[in-house]
């Protein structure tokens, strides 16, 4: 099978997503929304999104899996946070993306988590699932049976 070329990786679509809502926080927030009920639930969600991609890093490297989408797949991974979502560290670098837009306060930053997850979606994971169908065939469609792809 060969690779999908990816120029962009999720990390980058995660600072593209970030320097957005800075922008958009500066140039165009449409609406504000401030208070510490506002940092303190952004707070929580940056670092549980934080915690999310270094636990599921973690457990692709002690698979001996690669982290770099489409390279070196040597190893379904199902345990821990794979229980839970297919998906763990894109669904960490939203929830940072989405704690960020809620600690700035502006409604326009809180579009940017949805739209980054459409790019993930489309660029990345469901070429992803075709790729680990063909390598894992009913184990993975199993897998998928039984955990959602996002939550």
């Amino acid at each position: 099978m060969s690779k999908p070329k990816r120029i962009i990786y999720p990390p980058i679509w995660l600072v593209i997503g970030l320097i957005t809502i800075f922008c958009l926080d500066e140039f165009l927030p449409l609406a504000r929304f401030t208070g510490k009920f506002g940092w303190y639930l952004g707070g929580f969600a940056i670092v549980v999104g934080l915690i999310l991609l270094v636990h599921a890093g973690g457990m692709f490297k002690a698979a001996d899996t690669d982290l770099v989408p489409f390279q070196n797949v040597n190893t379904l991974v199902t345990d821990g946070v794979y229980r839970v979502t297919r998906n763990p560290m894109y669904l960490g670098m939203t929830l940072v993306l989405l704690g960020t837009a809620i600690t700035v306060g502006a409604f326009s930053a809180l579009f940017v988590a949805p739209v980054f997850m459409l790019i993930i979606q489309r660029r990345f994971i469901k070429p992803e699932e075709a790729m680990l169908r063909e390598l894992f065939g009913e184990q993975f469609d199993v897998y998928c049976g039984t955990v959602r792809r996002w939550l």
